[in-house]
């Protein structure tokens, strides 16, 4: 692939973004890897000097802190967008996404630096990651965990076909992670793709 591209990998939590992220960033080359989770030593201190108690689902979480980390992470895209050919974020970006005006948008400011936006997202079974989720044994899940049900409920598993645009094959790439198998089948998709020449 000759032309800049910013790529997100995407899915609800434990759907295994991490994972899929570091191992294209390794095989890929001239490439920098972004990750939102970084800033959650930074989101912790908001959380601690506010003293409300660490919930990534509360309503404070989602009022004070969730937009800053995106706006934060897409700033660092941007600039490293400028010195290397391809960017990769891996964050759940679960409203942006679905987002028609935030899409239209960061396409077209991508296109002021000859860049595409990929969206890579992940296919997986909800029961798949709940397991995950039980564990990875974050901190960051004890809340989803303990209110699963309700959790679930706020969650889109659905593929985000309004990414699909007819002039760019590569808008929206699947990679289905319920099975191993599924994972290294995609795995060699996604890296013939990135390593196009």
């Amino acid at each position: 692939m000759k032309e800049k591209r910013l790529i997100f990998v995407t899915s609800p939590p434990a759907c295994g973004k991490t994972k899929l992220s570091k191992k294209l960033a390794t095989e890929i080359k001239h490439i920098v890897y972004l990750d939102k989770d970084t800033l959650i030593p930074l989101s912790k201190q908001v959380f601690k000097v506010a003293g409300e108690p660490y919930n990534r689902s509360s309503e404070f979480f989602e009022k004070e802190i969730r937009d800053y980390e995106y706006d934060v992470i897409m700033d660092l895209a941007f600039e490293a967008i400028k010195y290397e050919d391809i960017v990769m974020v891996n964050a759940p970006f679960t409203q942006e996404i679905r987002d028609d005006k935030y899409i239209a948008e960061l396409r077209e400011k991508l296109a002021g630096y000859g860049a595409k936006l990929s969206v890579i997202w992940i296919v997986t079974d909800p029961e798949v990651c709940h397991q995950r989720m039980i564990d990875r044994g974050s901190d960051r899940d004890t809340w989803k965990l303990e209110h699963w049900d309700e959790y679930l409920a706020t969650v889109n598993f659905t593929i985000p076909e309004n990414l699909y645009t007819p002039d760019d094959e590569y808008a929206l790439l699947l990679y289905h992670n319920s099975t191993d198998e599924m994972a290294a089948e995609d795995f060699q998709k996604l890296l013939k793709v990135f390593e196009e020449e």
